[in-house]
């Protein structure tokens, strides 16, 4: 079975007030070693996803640096892997993503072109 990880990180994450001030909710540290992320993006290593996608768009900065390459999931590969899905402009659609609907349906191309046969998505 032939499964492709998505994982929404883009939110602001407003309840939290200054935390995300200047990153993605996705971002803050946990126990001073992690970062919310890494839950959910083991969790999909562990159950076999080779291929994860990660849907940014608020202040990515801090979660680009800390997920590199993938190597720290072993997902650091030529083909599959991990990557990093920003939104873009296109002649439908202007930047930002407007929700979590939204944002799968800009990476609609993606999904279609796979050869996976499900896609977990996961925030």
């Amino acid at each position: 079975m032939r499964v492709l990880g998505l994982i929404l990180a883009g939110a602001r994450g407003k309840n939290l007030g200054p935390l995300t001030r200047m990153r993605a909710s996705a971002a803050l540290p946990v126990c001073g070693k992690y970062r919310a992320i890494d839950f959910t993006l083991s969790n999909m290593v562990n159950s076999g996803i080779s291929k994860v996608g990660i849907l940014t768009q608020f202040s990515p900065r801090s979660l680009m640096d800390h997920l590199g390459s993938g190597k720290e999931w072993n997902l650091d590969r030529k083909t599959g892997g991990l990557f990093i899905l920003q939104p873009f402009a296109t002649e439908t659609s202007m930047f930002w993503y407007k929700g979590t609907a939204d944002s799968i349906f800009q990476n609609m191309t993606l999904l279609r072109r796979g050869e996976e046969n499900y896609v977990l998505i996961g925030s």
